[in-house]
């Protein structure tokens, strides 16, 4: 069984990893979905759990399916 810190990290590396491949800086991507920066930092490091409503927001702005951030998991 995956444990909700393993979850959150993965979640994380899947944010870090689309922002990167879309060449979006963590602050831009703060910036257009209404975050701190610091807590976009805290989410890309698993140091923090998502709400849906959150991780919604995030993949609006990167423009993909909700769905693309936690598949897999």
């Amino acid at each position: 069984m995956v444990d909700k810190e393993q979850i959150q990290l993965a979640i994380g590396e899947r944010i870090r990893d689309l922002r990167e491949k879309k060449e979006i800086s963590q602050k831009d991507l703060a910036y257009s979905c209404g975050f701190d920066k610091s807590n976009m930092a805290r989410l890309e490091m698993g140091r923090t759990n998502p709400t849906i409503y959150t991780l919604k927001i995030i993949a609006e702005n990167l423009k993909v399916d909700l769905t693309d951030l936690v598949k897999d998991l």
